[in-house]
């Protein structure tokens, strides 16, 4: 999995420098916007923002969620230590979720319930303690958009990764870019990010370049040399575009001379 530069020539450099983006009611879509106002209220503040594209003047109200305080049994080798994190209430906590704590890496083994039950994923706000041990690991959550439809994946990585929003990335054979990264204090749509402290990472799969179709031996060779034909190599010339002249069976005859 690795990391790759961006393809200025393939992607609209808009979409990397996007301002100020949220929902916009009219386009009903992620947008660019212009803050026209901001006051602070309680510990939140209030945009009233003017969308990019549809000019639509509209209010967004951004608060932090509520805190909560959850007992972390923290194990490293034969010792253990207890220590209580503060977490967003809505924030989704699972098995083998890594985090930082004390500028040490844990991966969370254990989660008891409220309830005096155990689970495997479960809300912050639901969490009664949960228990973790020492890891050189991290987990990078994902989410993967392609066209309108979204799924959820993880990736595990070293803790010295790194991630760039905007750059491409690959996945099981696929290219995605990095459309943003949640850092917990809230995405960015630029800037390189250390891999502990990525709560979550959005990615888009790129536009495909325009399709290139060489006509002959000689034009598919110099394609391949240049990478304009990817991991194919060798492309079986189409019979659609062979000229008559070349071909086998068209070719002219000579005529034996009298």
């Amino acid at each position: 999995m690795e990391e790759t530069e961006p393809m200025d020539d393939f992607f609209d450099e808009e979409e990397v420098l996007l301002e100020n983006a949220v929902h916009c009611p009219m386009c009903d879509e992620l947008t660019g916007h212009e803050i026209l106002k901001e006051k602070a209220k309680g510990t939140g503040r209030d945009y009233l923002l003017k969308c990019i594209d549809c000019s639509k003047v509209h209010t967004v109200h951004l608060r932090p969620p509520p805190v909560v305080e959850i007992p972390f049994i923290l194990t490293e080798g034969p010792t253990s230590s207890t220590s209580r994190l503060e977490i967003d209430a809505d924030e989704m906590i699972e098995l083998e979720d890594v985090f930082k704590e004390e500028e040490k890496l844990w991966k969370i083994n254990q989660i008891e319930l409220k309830n005096g039950k155990f689970a495997k994923r479960a809300e912050a706000s639901l969490i009664a303690r949960a228990s973790a041990l020492r890891s050189d690991m991290v987990r990078v959550k994902l989410t993967m958009t392609r066209g309108e439809d979204s799924e959820a994946d993880v990736l595990i990585v070293p803790e010295e990764t790194k991630y760039t929003a905007g750059h491409l990335i690959d996945i099981e054979g696929k290219t995605w870019r990095i459309r943003a990264i949640h850092t917990g204090r809230g995405r960015t749509l630029r800037g390189t990010v250390d891999a502990p402290d990525i709560k979550r990472m959005y990615l888009h799969e790129p536009p495909n370049p325009e399709h290139f179709a060489p006509r002959t031996p000689r034009e598919r060779r110099q394609a391949w040399k240049e990478g304009r034909l990817g991991y194919n190599p060798n492309p079986v010339l189409p019979k659609e575009i062979v000229k008559k002249g070349v071909n086998p069976n068209n070719r002219r005859k000579k005529r034996p001379r009298r």
